[in-house]
């Protein structure tokens, strides 16, 4: 079960993302639980989804087909999964963009899919902007990301 820190980068993302998709009508933005299908038999519930307008058809009611940017928030209990298991299965199911949002190094790493695998697209620490190669214009401040965990530990 995903702890309040989690919680609270999860909801500051998704309000940005949503923020900027919203101001241009560019598609959809939901969260977690919702299933999404990486192929027949494989689903996932990233903790950030968002599908292009023109790929609305690929929306159903109890899973989306696919998605076109994927966020996931690194859980402490099994890090390998997010690092490393749901991004061969993202680059595998075609996913364009997947951003990992690591906590305990209060990193955010874009990767873009090349062929069928992820490049970096970057690795931005505190004092950068992540950005996105599939929302041009898209970017958070990774400082700010972080700050709220930061925030809640003190109280």
């Amino acid at each position: 079960m995903p702890r309040m820190s989690h919680q609270q980068i999860v909801l500051l993302l998704l309000q940005a993302l949503l923020r900027f998709v919203s101001a241009q009508d560019l598609g959809t933005v939901l969260f977690a639980p919702l299933r999404v299908q990486l192929w027949p038999g494989k689903f996932r519930e990233p903790d950030i989804v968002f599908m292009r307008r023109e790929h609305a058809d690929r929306m159903g009611e109890e899973f989306w087909e696919g998605a076109d940017l994927v966020v996931e928030v690194v859980s402490p209990d099994d890090r390998r999964r997010d690092l490393e298991t749901k991004r061969g299965e993202y680059a595998q199911a075609g996913i364009p963009e997947y951003w990992i949002v690591d906590p305990e190094t209060q990193r955010i790493t874009v990767l873009t899919l090349a062929g069928a695998e992820y490049a970096v697209r970057g690795d931005f620490g505190a004092g950068e902007q992540a950005t996105s190669a599939l929302l041009p214009g898209f970017a958070v401040d990774v400082a700010a990301v972080f700050a709220a965990t930061d925030r809640s530990a003190a109280s």
